[in-house]
């Protein structure tokens, strides 16, 4: 009987030691602090408590490792959370500066088309201006040389007259006993100088008048030259025009894929297919509806999964620019 007694007690202590154990661990109380001393037991009985002891001190540490090392995963995983977290952000803004960067470039596009404009329109009303200035300036040239050559021909038919007159005066000095014969004959000169100076000044009015309609024809010539050239001026204005509304467009469908490729899910079979989406958007980019027009079906659903995400798309301020995108076919390809 004594003998189980001394074995029946220890083992009830190390059973009673282990269930306060579980109970301080459940408890969260710490087990560091040395125990109160105990009742004293028979030789056995505290070798198998000391034991016993080891093992719970043991557990313990394990637990309290494993507490540690979940700890330590739980720090790990708010770390990895953090850091992705913050990689989200500067991709954000990194978005956010490419996009600020694209508005300053169309902006400062904007202004330089402006300002070639207004230098184009300048410089034609000055070519408009120096050309009716050389027109005028060429008019007048010419109604002096005109009148220069009237002038000349009128001195040398005064000179022809004087000369006839003296000439006359002298014969009628010398001859005055032919004087009768001579005024006869006279008159009939006189009569004939008339006649000719009459078919003189008709001839030189005709020559006047002839000068006068060529001159004009060549005024309306060089007319039709300037509107052809002012004609050929605006064309070439429409036409930069247009490139620079097709590079804006260009521009923008360029942000249109960007957007639609963030929010696109992709897979391993997507790989290398594609798909065409017809995309109709608002003034303020919101999307109207879109179609897809053909490609992978698993590519064609991914991609009306993004643009509806996205819900609005970049499109341009300039109404002229917008009624080009309004409505554009895009072919998405998944990257990888």
């Amino acid at each position: 009987m004594a003998d189980k007694s001394d074995v029946t007690l220890p083992l009830s202590i190390s059973a009673g030691i282990h269930i306060g154990v579980i109970i301080i661990l459940a408890l969260g109380i710490d087990f560091s602090h040395k125990p109160e001393p105990m009742q004293q037991v028979s030789a056995p009985a505290v070798k198998a408590v000391m034991v016993d002891q080891q093992k719970v001190a043991n557990q313990v540490e394990k637990l309290k490792q494993e507490k540690r090392d979940a700890e330590r995963r739980e720090q790990e995983r708010q770390a990895e959370l953090e850091r992705k977290a913050q990689e989200a952000k500067q991709a954000r803004e990194r978005e956010q500066a490419q996009i600020k960067k694209l508005e300053q470039e169309r902006k400062q596009q904007e202004i330089e088309t402006q300002k070639a404009n207004e230098a184009a329109k300048l410089a034609q009303v000055k070519q408009q201006q120096e050309k009716e200035k050389a027109v005028k300036a060429e008019a007048d040239r010419k109604l002096k040389e005109q009148e220069r050559k009237v002038a000349e021909d009128a001195a040398q038919k005064a000179a022809e007259k004087r000369k006839v007159e003296e000439a006359a005066a002298a014969k009628a000095e010398t001859d005055r006993k032919q004087k009768e014969a001579e005024a006869k004959a006279k008159a009939e000169k006189a009569k004939a100088d008339a006649e000719a100076k009459a078919k003189a000044e008709a001839k030189a009015k005709a020559d006047a008048k002839a000068k006068a309609d060529a001159e004009a024809k060549a005024r309306a010539q060089q007319e039709q030259e300037m509107a052809d050239a002012l004609a050929a001026e605006q064309a070439a204005l429409s036409q930069t025009m247009n490139k620079q509304m097709q590079s804006e467009v260009g521009k923008y469908q360029a942000m249109i894929k960007s957007t639609i490729q963030r929010n696109l899910v992709v897979d391993e079979s997507m790989r290398g297919k594609t798909c065409t989406v017809s995309v109709r958007l608002a003034n303020d980019g919101f999307v109207i509806s879109s179609q897809t027009k053909g490609g992978d079906p698993n590519v064609c659903r991914a991609a009306k999964a993004a643009i509806l995400k996205a819900g609005k798309l970049p499109v341009s301020p300039d109404p002229a620019v917008y009624n080009l995108m309004k409505e554009i076919n895009l072919i998405v390809e998944p990257t990888f």
